[in-house]
């Protein structure tokens, strides 16, 4: 007679109880070591400051002072507009860039071409000094002047920069125009679309979420390079900065202020940056990225987790 025997024991019996998993962390020796280093650095820049002869209480007492704001205000008005200027030029010189006529493509590499080999700093020389081989401006019954009159230092800026920056936006807007698939076009011009309107309403809209973080990249450079105006005397953030100088014997000290005055700015426009990429990609992404708030309450509520629970069982 054979007696099988019931190994897994009895059916009503509970299942045992998992064991406690104790989840040991990986030591990175290497962060620490990097975090000391960069630490001590620091520590060694900062102190090496504080021994040097610099006036740290005119840097407050000046951070306000009515010429600093007044260049601040000025430097982010020349930078919006050439961004638009360029923005707007370089959008065209894309469109013309990749058209089948080859007279404006070829005028478009031309400009493209000029402009991006010549530096910054030269071209906001030239536009100001016209006037030495210029001594009128005529065009006919529409405007005459003197030039002098007519090429001010904020015409200057804006042409010098905004013309250089249009170059630099076209290859930008081009390369989103061609990470656009062609079956897009195709499609809307087998629905009856326009050139035109296919561009306006299927191409550009598809090709922002390309053209935005490199757009965003160049109006915080636009912001960083309206410090060479000084040179067309126009009344900037770094021109204010050093006729404060000027006055007070603060030369470095000014120069700290104007340092931190861009870093400010910047600051701001990054954030701005970071949520019209995030708008852009809602049609790309599944998940968007968090917003800085959303990391921090993610990170402070982990936080406040694993200083509660200790460490976690499975």
């Amino acid at each position: 007679m054979t007696v099988e025997i019931d190994k897994a024991g009895p059916k009503d019996a509970p299942p045992p109880a998992p064991e406690n998993i104790k989840a040991i962390p990986v030591r990175h020796y290497g962060r620490w070591v990097t975090a000391v280093v960069i630490i001590g650095v620091l520590a060694s820049i900062v102190y090496a400051f504080s021994q040097g002869d610099v006036n740290w209480g005119a840097i407050p007492d000046y951070f306000f002072d009515d010429r600093i704001l007044k260049g601040a205000g000025m430097t982010v008005w020349i930078t919006i507009a050439s961004m638009v200027l360029g923005v707007v030029l370089g959008i065209l010189l894309a469109v013309m860039r990749l058209s089948k006529n080859p007279v404006n493509a070829a005028i478009a590499w031309g400009y493209i071409w000029f402009f991006r080999g010549t530096p910054v700093y030269v071209q906001l020389l030239v536009w100001f000094n016209l006037g030495l081989i210029f001594h009128y401006i005529n065009l006919g019954p529409i405007y005459q002047d003197e030039w002098s009159d007519f090429m001010t230092p904020f015409l200057a800026a804006l042409l010098g920069l905004g013309l250089n920056e249009a170059a630099y936006m076209a290859e930008i807007c081009r390369a989103g125009l061609l990470a656009v698939d062609e079956g897009q076009t195709e499609a809307a011009h087998a629905l009856g679309m326009s050139h035109a309107k296919t561009l306006r309403r299927i191409v550009l809209p598809q090709a922002m979420r390309v053209i935005v973080p490199p757009t965003g990249n160049e109006f915080i450079n636009m912001l960083k390079t309206t410090s060479l105006l000084a040179v067309v005397q126009y009344g900037e953030l770094l021109r204010g900065a050093q006729d404060i100088a000027q006055d007070s014997g603060s030369t470095t000290e000014m120069l700290f202020l104007a340092a931190l005055w861009y870093l400010i700015l910047t600051s701001v426009l990054s954030v701005g940056q970071y949520y019209l990429e995030r708008y852009y990609a809602r049609g790309s992404s599944r998940h968007l990225p968090m917003t800085p708030l959303q990391r921090i309450r993610v990170n402070l509520f982990s936080f406040s987790n694993r200083s509660a629970g200790g460490v976690g069982t499975s």
